[in-house]
């Protein structure tokens, strides 16, 4: 309990820098703000991994379509179950990388689609992978608003340095 208590206080010498603060993204923390802390490798891993999910999940797709082909459910209920999951797919690609880039304009209709995104799962490790290769997933929207925040701080500091108690009042 003290220990938590002196480090929100900040006496115990680590005390946060003062203004905005980066925003974490998920597997890199905050080590896409100057790509130290073995940012390249994660990059390289986050990579890796999610290629290597949506081939799993591509398998899995393709055990379950070969389980409607065991049970003989007709050509139609096929076909309807390659279109779903190939629109599902693309609408999650397309939202995922849009993600990427900027904050969704309605966050309600997003939690909407999040059903979709799950049946598209592949399209979204996609996404990601394609994205991985260039930057963290979701730094460019980050370091933006980060960069923003931050020169919004050092200009808000600036109009307030000096003495404000020994400037001289003005005669009314």
């Amino acid at each position: 309990m003290s220990e938590q208590t002196s480090s929100t206080s900040g006496t115990a010498g680590t005390s946060t820098p003062a203004g905005p603060q980066p925003e974490p993204i998920r597997f890199f923390g905050t080590t896409w703000v100057g790509h130290d802390g073995g940012y390249g490798l994660r990059r390289a891993g986050v990579a890796a991994g999610s290629l290597a999910a949506a081939v799993a999940g591509a398998f899995v797709l393709r055990f379950a379509y070969q389980g409607l082909a065991i049970a003989e459910v007709g050509g139609f209920v096929n076909t309807l179950v390659v279109v779903m999951f190939a629109v599902c797919t693309a609408i999650a690609f397309s939202r995922t990388w849009q993600g990427f880039t900027r904050r969704p304009a309605d966050p309600s209709r997003e939690d909407a689609l999040r059903s979709l995104k799950a049946i598209g799962f592949i399209g979204s490790l996609l996404a990601y992978f394609l994205r991985s290769l260039t930057e963290a997933p979701g730094e460019k929207l980050l370091r933006s608003e980060y960069e923003t925040a931050r020169a919004r701080y050092e200009k808000r500091r600036s109009t307030r340095t000096g003495k404000p108690a020994a400037r001289a009042k003005r005669p009314r």
